[in-house]
């Protein structure tokens, strides 16, 4: 029976053209691409530290660089110094340093029900166009520029949330900066890891570590408000899944289960937690109602079934599996109807993955469309995606140990962690859909199983 459950969890672990006819827009679809310039100068300080402007310009500088779809005019080949948010820029000066965007903002210091605020605004100029770009508000209008008020001490969502506006704008999707990314940091020698439970802002600031590393933690995930996390925890000296609440600060076993659950992920509306329990050395699939606490047993199958994850309409799961001799991906229908596979026939549970290699920890785009995924194939791993009906398999990574993706809210960008070579510490990493933009995720301790939130109220 143990070996069964050791396998199971190896399979567990293991652009741009300048016209004045039309606005300014960034196609991340093209496939030879040249990063859009755009130009931020430090945001005007009105009655606050500064720093604090200058803070509130470098994250959202930082934000958009990252992505790989932008280039950040240097402040020293500005020629126009006077800008106002107020006022139209001299367009002339921008187009001589190829600028395509300039980004103008404000930071100031408010009062509000007798409570101290910063507040954030911005106006973007389509330098080409020679025209002020207008953007989309939270209610769908069509709105000149963007304000954002925060407490003093959470200035940089304000930078987060005028980048996603400035993102949206130009790329047409959403953004994916104010959010969270959860994590096991880990530290101490290879033979005696302390993993605790920690979060943190998608760009690395602000850490939190959640769980004091008494107890192993592993595989956390969001719920989709972003207020609840679930993972495995070895508390108790049996593998359980745990919720923890992030605006109590409190931790609770999901279920009374007798035997180990692991591998759990929440459904795409929050309401259950899909979940591996190991009964008799085999594991399966099980659906957890939050409200109720009630089980319903998924997969029913010989074979060790694991890792699951739901698509966005709620209506299928994808899985991994060894029932066909190797681990592969399996989509089946929630509810459990046979369903057409795209390799002819109808089964309850259609193998969407045949090439060689092992296939594990699939993870169902928020967009619908792609299933990120592990392979290990001929000693090296890789992250990659393939179609819900097995086709167009893409690896975007390759490294000695390369695992545990995860998907962006707005499904562009992966996240998951990495071992370069035997022995080496994990650390954090991200790659986009194009595998160009591959880059670390700096963590202040060794740290593997990211997982990101959605974007933040």
């Amino acid at each position: 029976m143990m070996n069964r459950i050791v396998v199971a969890f190896i399979l567990l672990l293991t652009a741009l053209t300048p016209c004045a006819m039309a606005q300014l827009e960034v196609n991340i679809g093209r496939g030879t691409f040249k990063p859009t310039p755009v130009a931020i100068p430090n945001f005007e300080a009105i009655g606050v530290d500064p720093e604090v402007a200058q803070t509130i310009s470098d994250v959202i500088r930082n934000d958009l660089e990252s992505t790989g779809l932008f280039v950040i005019t240097p402040e020293e080949a500005y020629i126009q110094k006077d800008l106002n948010i107020e006022v139209a820029p001299r367009f002339a000066d921008w187009k001589i340093i190829q600028t395509d965007a300039l980004v103008v903002g404000t930071v100031e210091q408010i009062e509000r029900g007798g409570n101290q605020l910063i507040r954030g605004s911005v106006r973007m100029w389509d330098v080409y166009g020679e025209e002020l770009m207008r953007f989309e508000d939270s209610n769908g209008n069509q709105v000149s520029g963007r304000r954002f008020t925060t407490t003093p001490e959470d200035v940089r969502r304000i930078a987060h949330k005028i980048a996603d506006a400035i993102y949206s704008r130009l790329t047409g999707e959403d953004g994916y900066f104010d959010t969270r990314i959860v994590y096991i940091a880990e530290s101490g020698p290879k033979n005696a890891r302390t993993k605790r439970l920690a979060i943190m802002d998608a760009d690395g600031a602000n850490v939190k570590y959640l769980t004091t590393g008494a107890f192993t933690v592993l595989t956390p995930r969001f719920s989709p408000t972003a207020q609840q996390i679930t993972y495995m925890s070895y508390e108790g000296g049996i593998p359980r899944v745990y919720l923890y609440d992030l605006r109590r600060a409190r931790q609770e076993v999901l279920g009374n289960f007798r035997n180990m659950t692991f591998a759990p992920r929440f459904s795409r509306d929050g309401g259950s937690v899909l979940l591996t329990q190991a009964t008799n050395g085999n594991s399966d699939i099980y659906l957890m109602d939050l409200q109720t606490r009630q089980n319903r047993r998924l997969t029913d199958h010989p074979a060790i079934d694991t890792s699951p994850s739901m698509s966005p309409d709620g209506r299928q799961i994808v899985f991994n599996s060894d029932r066909g001799g190797s681990p592969q991906l399996y989509i089946m229908n929630t509810n459990g109807t046979p369903r057409t596979c795209p390799s002819g026939g109808r089964d309850v549970a259609c193998r969407i993955t045949f090439g060689s290699g092992r296939y594990s920890t699939p993870v169902w785009s928020p967009r619908g469309d792609l299933i990120a995924f592990t392979k290990q194939s001929r000693g090296r791993f890789h992250i990659g995606v393939i179609g819900i009906d097995g086709r167009g398999e893409r690896l975007l990574t390759e490294s000695y140990l390369d695992e545990g993706p995860d998907w962006s809210p707005n499904g562009r960008v992966i996240t998951f962690f990495r071992e370069p070579s035997p022995g080496a510490s994990p650390t954090l990493w991200s790659v986009d859909l194009t595998g160009r933009n591959l880059r670390p995720l700096l963590t202040p301790t060794d740290a593997s199983d990211p997982a990101w939130s959605p974007l933040l109220d």
